[in-house]
């Protein structure tokens, strides 16, 4: 569900009809999705301190909060007291903070979780795990692409484009790492993505800065990346039932056409090649 920033919280009692009338079989619509800044390659991502000038210097735009964050607040209290998951995109340093400013004493149960996560200030980065607030994470953009080296590093600085999708960073402090692709913005293949979580850089794809790995230090292991994308996903949905092969699970499986273990260099080459859903197979027969 559409958080429409422009409008109130009289959206709330119709964000509650809407979850009763969409929620049907395997889908239940009971996230509402706040867009809280733009992307850093506009100038629109919500930053702590100004992006900079093509030339390296200060400017006076720091980007925009699209809902006032004291606003924010009572947004997001009043859509956890109805029960709902709040999905925040928080892409700038601010943006994040905002974020987590605002799910500061919700109900963790609920599992919200801040999504895209570019720019997380250092000192937000352990309030994670201390809020139970999942790290939502699109790996495939951890990467020094085009759109990275061209757009967004001059803008940011150095010390700031140095710490761009800290996953590590979130990892290590004890956050809940969940993912997804964003798709359609960019490819729903997760097993592409996997191979950005743990090398930093596509796979097959040299970027303009060759093979060189996007901030290495920041990377998942092929374990937790995967992890991430499965049994986190499962997690996000409220899916204890599924993201896992275990004794009581749903069957939802996938068969690769190899052991992405045996050589986790070409994760992002494997392959589907059949799929069950509830134990009946859809892809492959």
């Amino acid at each position: 569900l559409w958080w429409e920033r422009e409008r109130g919280l009289e959206q709330v009692a119709e964000l509650v009809e809407k979850r009763a009338a969409y929620s049907h079989g395997r889908f239940s619509a009971t996230s509402v999705k706040i867009m809280q800044d733009g992307v850093a390659e506009n100038g629109t991502a919500a930053l702590v301190e100004p992006y900079l000038d093509r030339c390296g210097h200060a400017t006076t735009n720091t980007g925009l909060s699209f809902v006032d964050p004291v606003a924010l607040r009572s947004i997001v209290a009043a859509l956890d007291a109805e029960g709902f998951q709040v999905h925040v995109h928080g892409l700038g340093d601010r943006g994040v903070r905002e974020a987590l400013d605002a799910l500061e004493g919700t109900e963790p149960l609920h599992r919200h979780h801040v999504a895209h996560l570019q720019l997380v200030h250092p000192d937000d980065v352990p309030r994670f795990a201390e809020l139970q607030v999942a790290a939502n994470i699109q790996a495939l953009w951890a990467c020094l692409d085009d759109q990275m080296v061209e757009l967004t590093i001059p803008f940011l600085g150095e010390e700031r484009a140095a710490r761009q999708y800290p996953f590590g960073d979130l990892h290590r402090s004890g956050a809940r790492l969940v993912a997804g692709s964003d798709w359609p913005v960019s490819t729903p293949n997760p097993l592409e993505a996997v191979h950005v979580a743990v090398h930093r850089m596509a796979h097959g794809e040299p970027g303009p800065a060759g093979s060189e790995p996007f901030l290495p230090d920041q990377s998942l292991s092929l374990e937790v990346a995967f992890a991430a994308y499965t049994s986190g996903s499962a997690w996000v949905c409220h899916r204890d039932d599924a993201g896992m092969v275990a004794p009581g699970a749903v069957a939802d499986l996938v068969l690769l056409d190899r052991d992405p273990f045996d050589a986790p260099e070409e994760v992002g080459a494997a392959r589907v090649e059949r799929v069950w859903v509830g134990g009946e197979p859809v892809v492959g027969g």
